[in-house]
C-alpha cells in the first residue's frame, strides 16, 4: 500500500492488517442514539449493538473512502462481545483474509473487521466481501 489514497486490489495482501482509526463512545451521542434508535435501552449498560455497528461503519467508510473499492458486497458474521461504556475509545482494524480476482478489471477482497476497546478486548467483529478495481 504505497499510496493509501489509491488502494487497489493488488495493493492488499492476504494477512495484511490495516488500521481503521479510532473513535470514542461519546456520552451525548450515546444518550441521543438511545433516545432515537434504542428506546428502552439503559445507557448505563454501555453502547447498544446498533450504535457499535454505526461506529464501526463510520470508521470503515472514512478509511476506505478514497480506495478503489467499488462496492461492499456483504457484511456477514456480526459478533457483539461487549457494550463499551460512555467515553471508551474504540480502535478499528481490518485483516485481509483472502482475495479472488474477477476478470481483468476487478477483484473481491474478503476481510475481517474488528473493534477493540482500550484494554485490547474485542468489542465487535464482522466479515466483509468488497469489490475492488484492479490496476
Amino acid at each position: 500500500m504505497s499510496d493509501p489514497l489509491l488502494v487497489h486490489f493488488e495493493d492488499l495482501e492476504t494477512g495484511q492488517v490495516v488500521p481503521l482509526g479510532a473513535c470514542a463512545v461519546d456520552p451525548g451521542a450515546l444518550d441521543l442514539f438511545v433516545e432515537r434508535f434504542a428506546p428502552g435501552w439503559d445507557a448505563a449498560y454501555g453502547a447498544p449493538d446498533a450504535m457499535i455497528y454505526a461506529l464501526w461503519s463510520r470508521l470503515a467508510a472514512e478509511k476506505s473512502g478514497a480506495w478503489a473499492q467499488t462496492k461492499i458486497l456483504a457484511v456477514d458474521g456480526l459478533r457483539y462481545l461487549r457494550n463499551p461504556p460512555p467515553g471508551e475509545l474504540l480502535r478499528g482494524r481490518m485483516t485481509v483474509m483472502g482475495k479472488d480476482p474477477v476478470g481483468d478489471g476487478k477483484g473481491i477482497v474478503i476481510a475481517q473487521h474488528d473493534l477493540l476497546d482500550e484494554a485490547g478486548r474485542l468489542v465487535f467483529s464482522c466479515l466483509t466481501r468488497a469489490l475492488f478495481s484492479r490496476r
